[in-house]
Parts: C-alpha cells; sequence; structure tokens
C-alpha cells in the first residue's frame, strides 16, 4: 500500500527536479580515472544494481516546499559493497522520504569492493549535504544518515569514524563535520565481526555517537549486526531504538508483500519526528 502510494498520487508531490552532485570535483581519491556507473544485468527480482562506480555522486531529491521539514537524510543503498541496490534501497526511500517531508540524498558510493573508497565517500556526502543546507531548505545540523545491509554498515561506520580524516581535503565543504546528526540502520550486515561474533572493532562507539534507530528480523542472517550494534549504544548510554521482529528477511526495502517492511517505515517516521523541532 505505502509503495503503491509512492508509485500514485504522491508523486505529483514530488515534482522537484532531481539534481545529480558529483562528490569529487577532480581526482577520486584512489582511482586512476573517472568513468560513468555500469548497471549490472542482474534484475532478478524487479532490483536495478549498480556493478561499478569509479565517479561516485549525490542524487538529491529536495522535499515538496508544502511539506518541507528542516531535516534531510542521506540514502546508502545495500548490496555487499559488491553492487547497489539503487531502487529498492535508494531511490524509493528517497521518494518516501520526500512524501514525509525530508530532503534525500540517494548516495551512489564506489563499488564493487571499495570499502575504504566507500566510508570517503560517505563522509564526503555528508559534508556536501550539510554545506547546502541553505540551498536545499534544511538545518546543517540536521543531516542524519539511513542505510540497508552493506549500507548500514557504511552507516555505522560513518557514525563511529567521524573524527578520522579518510581523504585530503578538497574544498571549503571538507572544513565542516562529517558527524552525522543521527543513524537509521535498516537490516544491517557486517558489524559483528569481532571475537565471538561481537561488535566489528573498527567501529568506536562512545557517547558522543549520534543516536540510532535499528530494524532487523529472526530470520535474517546478518541480524546479529543490530544486536551488537544496539548493546554496544546502550552501554555507551547513547540513544537507541532497536526493533527486531521474527520474520522478514533480508533486503525487502519499502515493497509490499513482507511482514518486516510493512512495518518498519512507520517506526521510523515515529522516531524520526523528534528531529522536526524547530
Amino acid at each position: 500500500m505505502l509503495f503503491c502510494f509512492l508509485m500514485g498520487s504522491g508523486l505529483n508531490m514530488m515534482a522537484q527536479q532531481i539534481k545529480t552532485i558529483p562528490l569529487w570535483p577532480g581526482t577520486v581519491p584512489g582511482e586512476t580515472s573517472k568513468q560513468p556507473y555500469k548497471m549490472s544485468a542482474d534484475s532478478s527480482r524487479s532490483v536495478h544494481r549498480i556493478a561499478e562506480v569509479t565517479d561516485p555522486f549525490i542524487s538529491v531529491y529536495p522535499a515538496p516546499l508544502q511539506v518541507r521539514k528542516d531535516v534531510a537524510v542521506v540514502i546508502c543503498p545495500g548490496g555487499g559493497y559488491s553492487i547497489l541496490a539503487i531502487d529498492l534501497e535508494g531511490t524509493e526511500i528517497a521518494k518516501w522520504f520526500n512524501s514525509l517531508g525530508y530532503t534525500a540524498f540517494v548516495l551512489h558510493y564506489r563499488v564493487p569492493k571499495k570499502e575504504l573508497g566507500a566510508l570517503q565517500d560517505v563522509q564526503r556526502a555528508i559534508r556536501i549535504a550539510k554545506s547546502r543546507a541553505a540551498e536545499f531548505g534544511y538545518n546543517p545540523d540536521k543531516v542524519g544518515l539511513l542505510g540497508f545491509s552493506a549500507g548500514g554498515s557504511l552507516s555505522a561506520r560513518a557514525s563511529t569514524l567521524y573524527e578520522e580524516q579518510q581523504y585530503r581535503p578538497v574544498d571549503k565543504a571538507d572544513s565542516v563535520s562529517c558527524k552525522p546528526a543521527f543513524a537509521m540502520l535498516i537490516y544491517p550486515a557486517y558489524l559483528d565481526k569481532g571475537v565471538n561474533r561481537a561488535l566489528t572493532p573498527e567501529l568506536k562507539v562512545n557517547g558522543a555517537t549520534p543516536p540510532m534507530f535499528l530494524f532487523a528480523t529472526a530470520d535474517d542472517q546478518y541480524s546479529n549486526s543490530a544486536l551488537v550494534m544496539a548493546g554496544a549504544l546502550r552501554d555507551a548510554k547513547v540513544p537507541v531504538e532497536l526493533h527486531f521482529y521474527s520474520k522478514g528477511g533480508h533486503g525487502y526495502g519499502l515493497r509490499p508483500g513482507n511482514p518486516a517492511a510493512d512495518v518498519w517505515p512507520g517506526l521510523a517516521q515515529t522516531w524520526l519526528k523528534q528531529f522536526d523541532t524547530k
């Protein structure tokens, strides 16, 4: 029902033109050249997948003026750091955020298997989003993250490693902090690579880590990631909300016909309202 709304009348509110912003005006860190992104031939489950990104960028989905709130979200699609499920966990999510009044940025980070590049890309994306807040109409201190699966891993890394400069500054935008205001991790993966499936050592959770919303299901092979991250946030006294349902599996986005997809958007919407106040 929700997805039908987005594909139907809800899109009438979203006549704003989508703008694309390259992350790196010059050389991309660690890349020898910039090439147009390449799509995968695999479109199973009606999911469009990007197979290769060497010139990362963000697509801007401005919220309609009549419902616009002062919050923006950078969306990190999943795909195992190998592909980007760009519609299922990107553009469809951005349009849903627009329907709620939030400006959205879909991050096309580097793949395949470029975990450092992806972290550089998300840090740069947050800084660009903050530096252009006046242009798109939100508060630069209210730029958060939402990530699915590997994108949830990337969002967790960005939320805990924001004090570690991952690239040489490029321009004025890099003088801005890349710390997100909040993070929403939906069926996150790869957060439990520590000993005995403990929290991944790379993730530096402490009292300054931004608030998080986590959603996962017991029948998802990666669901321990949400549990260990929630535990680490709790222990550090960081505001955290965890929802752990029995069924839903992995990789459902907003699409109908999945019990988890039916419930997480409403829970996330309610949680996100705390950041709406002017």
